[in-house]
């Protein structure tokens, strides 16, 4: 199993997931219970296996987020709802969402569930805290739900060690934007809008980047940049794929087998926007 696969499972798992920021049983969720406003919702539901952590803990594992746009929602959102309840919010409208978006989720989800539990047991939570506190969190007795907490522990696997490989490569929140967007063509202002960075910040971080080589005039990526890029996500997908190893070949191409068609589903029945801030492409991996 190499690193390409990590890939392959981020792009089947990442869209289950997902749908716990854009879809309306999620954003009716954190009204219902208490949060105020789509931000708040967010980082309140994201954080709340953390516990009712200070600004500070969420600002450095939501590493790509401008920190006045966390002090905005935490702590405050805890005054609004207990963690405890948000976690309950959270995993019953994510497993509604999908049950309607994709209707033969049940049955994928039984057959799917066992193999992710094998794949978070043998994880390794160290520096990860987002992976983590997700993991230590009790399973759903709803297969649905598990479907939807093993998707969500494993991408924060893949995330916690997404933000430390960009960190040893020094690089900061909208530096890290502003590289994605000039490799990948993604719209800066998708990344800069929903991240909360200000067009001086942006410009700010082309010049440090610029600096170091890594940009060039008009914020276009030179080799050295492109390579960085490339060695980050590669880097990323190496850390990432570790603990699926606990897997067989065979249980492998299963385990895409089962959650592709329900990833497919999810992305076709716009629940997801195109572009997005998490750089999902608009197809599960063939």
């Amino acid at each position: 199993m190499d690193a390409v696969f990590a890939r392959t499972v981020w792009r089947a798992l990442e869209p289950l997931h997902a749908v716990t920021y854009f879809a309306p049983e999620s954003h009716e969720a954190n009204r219902a219970v208490g949060l105020r406003g789509f931000w708040m919702g967010y980082f309140a539901a994201r954080a709340a296996p953390l516990g009712a952590v200070a600004a500070g803990a969420v600002e450095a594992v939501f590493y790509n987020f401008h920190p006045a746009m966390v002090r905005r929602a935490i702590p405050d959102a805890w005054g609004f709802a207990a963690p405890e309840a948000v976690l309950r919010a959270r995993v019953e409208a994510a497993a509604a969402a999908l049950r309607r978006v994709v209707p033969s989720v049940p049955d994928a989800a039984a057959k799917a569930v066992p193999l992710l539990e094998r794949v978070v047991a043998v994880a390794d939570g160290a520096g990860r805290p987002l992976f983590a506190a997700n993991r230590d969190l009790p399973g759903p007795g709803d297969p649905v739900s598990a479907l939807w907490q093993g998707a969500t522990t494993l991408r924060e696997h893949r995330g916690d060690g997404h933000v430390a490989v960009l960190t040893a490569e020094g690089l900061d929140g909208c530096e890290a934007h502003v590289l994605l967007a000039a490799c990948e063509e993604v719209p800066a202002a998708v990344l800069r809008d929903n991240r909360g960075w200000s067009e001086e910040d942006w410009q700010a971080a082309v010049h440090r980047l610029t600096a170091r080589g890594l940009l060039e005039g008009g914020g276009h990526p030179t080799a050295e940049g492109r390579g960085l890029r490339a060695h980050i996500e590669v880097r990323t997908d190496a850390l990432a794929v570790r603990p699926y190893r606990a897997l067989g070949a065979t249980e492998v191409t299963r385990l895409i087998g089962l959650l592709r068609p329900s990833a497919e589903r999810v992305l076709t029945s716009g629940v997801i926007p195109f572009p997005n801030p998490m750089g999902l492409p608009r197809h599960a991996p063939a």
